[in-house]
């Protein structure tokens, strides 16, 4: 049968192909298996989002959960990666599981494990769970009503526990009336009504469910946000904007003038904010493909900063164990002290929010403020839909060693996932196949926009991709 493999952050595949009702009940077979050896008689939190067959295939793993004697607790309505997370920690249950593929394209599904301590399960435990999955099918007994009815089946109300939970942290009442209007994206994903319920006089956009996605994956890339983008620049009183992505564990955000500002500048913000403004401190964990411009600030501000491979379930197992005080990735998942040791993009949005409102600042000041610690930069990433032959030549180069792209001289290559090259003048590259889809990733930075392109242009020139 097919092997199933989980990626950076969980298992996904095409629908109805290898993702099936048969594979789901396989894989939650194994976490029944390795659960049921460790404890007892251990209790799971699931959810999924707004991604097409999440009700079919939540029951499915229901129905295995509760054959094998675990309690299951859920929401009847779809529900954010954050908000399992949350409620895993709060009410002390052995494992989340979240049905959903993230960012990816409308055909995948997914199924994402969440640890006892809030965050992702730790890369050895997802080891364990994979080494468990049956070669053989498992039968899918019973049905819900049935376990309903024996106790198995507990319906909490996800969102509410979590939409109290950001009332207990911000001053939302004060964020609602803000002469700073905001506006929000969804992209038809899981964030749509918590944040319809917390912010309802915000511009919303795509903010029903569309199991397609309307042909677009809810990446928050700015080309997938171009609608927010333009209503922003054309609507005077939208000050700030922010986008999630399918699952609302990630973000990204629009300044003023309808400019998109990603995820190495908001990790650097909300570092800048949480350590001078709230005078906060613990390690920073960022994963290899985020900008050196953070080592940059904590060397500064005189926090450690420790870089993990990419994942953000090698990021939340630190911070299970440390105190940290931003924890981030370049996807744009991102997570802070004082939160659950989770990606949370609807958090992240408010937090931010919040810096602008206390200090009556637009996100164009604070990121003035950070490019007075940093200097200025620009980012960007190409992912590249090439041939095997030719990604495996690719990395096979970076991996032989390149002592520079074009005119561009490499000062130091770094292996800690997929090979990120130190450029002159604080600029930098990356190569890195993809560890969930079939895509050769090349980022780069430079000092600005011109730099920066042309550096993508001459690595992928010198790689012949």
């Amino acid at each position: 049968m097919l092997k199933i493999k989980f990626g950076t952050d969980g298992w996904r595949a095409i629908i109805a192909q290898e993702y099936t009702t048969e594979n789901v009940a396989r894989v939650t077979q194994a976490v029944c298996t390795w659960l049921k050896a460790k404890k007892e008689n251990p209790t799971i939190i699931i959810g999924h989002d707004c991604r097409f067959g999440g009700v079919l295939f939540t029951e499915t793993a229901v129905k295995v959960f509760c054959a094998n004697g675990v309690k299951v607790i859920m929401d009847t309505k779809y529900v954010s990666t954050p908000m399992i997370s949350f409620a895993v920690l709060q009410h002390k249950a052995d494992q989340g599981i979240v049905i959903t593929a993230s960012h990816n394209p409308a055909s995948y599904n997914g199924y994402k494990l969440k640890s006892p301590h809030g965050g992702p399960t730790a890369p050895a435990q997802i080891q364990e769970v994979e080494g468990l999955i049956p070669d053989h099918v498992v039968d899918i007994k019973g049905e819900i009503a049935e376990y309903e009815k024996q106790g198995l089946i507990e319906y909490i109300d996800l969102e509410q526990e979590y939409l109290d939970y950001l009332n207990s942290k911000f001053d939302l009442e004060k964020l609602r009336n803000s002469n700073m209007k905001l506006a929000y994206d969804s992209m038809y994903g899981a964030g749509q009504n918590v944040m319809k319920r917390i912010f309802p006089n915000a511009v919303h956009l795509h903010n029903h469910v569309n199991p397609s996605f309307k042909g677009t994956a809810p990446e928050p890339l700015h080309k997938n946000l171009i609608k927010l983008s333009e209503t922003i620049a054309n609507t005077e009183e939208l000050k700030y904007g922010f986008a999630n992505d399918g699952d609302a564990d990630r973000i990204a955000m629009y300044d003023e003038d309808g400019n998109y500002v990603d995820s190495h500048h908001i990790i650097l913000m909300l570092i800048h904010y949480l350590h001078k403004y709230k005078n906060m401190s613990g390690k920073v964990a960022i994963a290899a493909s985020t900008s050196l411009r953070v080592n940059k600030m904590c060397a500064d501000y005189n926090l450690e900063c420790e870089v993990t491979p990419v994942g953000f379930k090698y990021i939340s197992e630190i911070m299970s164990k440390e105190n940290v005080l931003v924890g981030g990735e370049e996807s744009g998942g991102i997570a802070v002290a004082g939160h659950i040791p989770e990606r949370d993009g609807i958090y992240d949005g408010i937090l931010l929010y919040e810096f602008m409102n206390e200090t009556g600042k637009t996100l164009k000041d604070l990121i003035k403020e950070v490019y007075d610690v940093v200097g200025a930069f620009t980012y960007d990433r190409n992912d590249l839909h090439v041939t095997n032959e030719l990604k495996l030549a690719a990395i096979e180069k970076c991996k032989n060693g390149i002592e520079a792209f074009g005119d561009y001289k490499v000062e130091e290559t770094i292996t800690i996932d997929g090979y990120k090259f130190k450029l002159p003048n604080d600029c930098w590259a990356m190569v890195r196949a993809s560890g969930t889809e079939p895509v050769l990733r090349i980022y780069a930075e430079g000092n600005n926009p011109e730099e920066c392109a042309d550096i993508l242009k001459t690595v992928r020139a010198s790689l012949n991709v």
